[in-house]
């Protein structure tokens, strides 16, 4: 199996190397490419669902992070699988533009609490309406059982690899 993606690069093929994969290697390493290239349409169609709030899929991200709760940067990070530094990046633009702010942590000194402002929680009702129906379109579109499978798999995947790099 040796294909080839959007930017001319090509995945791995299994009979080059020392050896091949198993069939199950190669289902994940199938699913892995798929869910790589599902990454990038997903935050191309965030972007276009966060751009009427005046904001990007990233920065959607964070701020649902802090929907119900303040939580710390690394808790974000930690929440989405991302660099810590991403998120810092990404949250003190956030307070600089007056969609989030942040305050003080009582369970740690250096470690402030992200929290959304009133323009912040206004920005991401904003984005929660529009991404409704899209989500309804596409889940329509695609199937309900279909996707709860989906989810089951993937859900169960990354069980396995938190599981591995704990």
């Amino acid at each position: 199996m040796r294909e080839t993606l959007v930017n001319g690069q090509q995945t791995v093929n299994p009979g080059s190397g020392a050896g091949s994969r198993t069939a199950a290697g190669d289902a994940i390493s199938e699913l892995v490419v798929l869910v790589f290239q599902l990454d990038g349409v997903l935050t191309t169609a965030g972007d276009e669902l966060a751009k009427p709030a005046g904001q990007t899929s990233a920065r959607w991200r964070v701020l649902a992070s802090v929907e119900d709760a303040p939580a710390t940067v690394s808790q974000i990070a930690r929440a989405w699988g991302l660099a810590r530094q991403s998120v810092q990046r990404v949250a003190d633009a956030l307070v600089r533009e007056g969609w989030a702010a942040y305050q003080e942590n009582p369970g740690h000194r250096r470690a402030q609490l992200l929290r959304l402002t009133t323009r912040g929680r206004r920005a991401l009702r904003r984005i929660q309406e529009a991404q409704r129906s899209w989500a309804d379109a596409l889940g329509s579109e695609v199937g309900e059982a279909d996707l709860r499978q989906a989810s089951s798999v993937l859900a169960r995947v990354l069980q396995v690899l938190r599981a591995e790099i704990s």
